[in-house]
């Protein structure tokens, strides 16, 4: 799985929210400032080649959809991220966020609630 450009995550997250659609539908849920059609267009494309989308010819266009699933991208590059900057170590990234107050104490507990719950199943 090869890692995503902005552009193209950005257009992934509208089509793995709506299931897939046209590249006008895209184009219309894109958060300002908006790409102008054309380079849109090719970023699509690059996503189909990638393997990350399937186009579907519907009259004169296309309509494309996801192939790979938004949680197993996130997942993918989450272990990344974390291999590259956090030295593979979650609880480094945990310990980052805490310092820098991006994450509170309640925040925490609830964190080792889930994780508490999670080893009962």
């Amino acid at each position: 799985m090869e890692r995503l450009t902005q552009s193209e995550e950005e257009a992934m997250q509208v089509l793995w929210q709506q299931g897939g659609g046209f590249i006008k539908e895209v184009l219309e849920k894109l958060p300002e400032p908006v790409p102008p059609y054309t380079t849109l267009a090719s970023t699509i494309r690059n996503l189909e080649r990638k393997g990350y989308l399937r186009a579907e010819k519907l009259g004169n266009s296309y309509r494309f959809e996801p192939l790979v699933k938004a949680e197993d991208y996130r997942k993918k590059f989450m272990s990344t991220f974390v291999s590259d900057y956090f030295r593979n170590s979650y609880k480094e990234l945990v310990s980052f966020f805490a310092k820098e107050e991006k994450i509170s104490a309640a925040e925490l507990q609830e964190i080792i609630r889930m994780i508490e719950e999670g080893k009962k199943d």
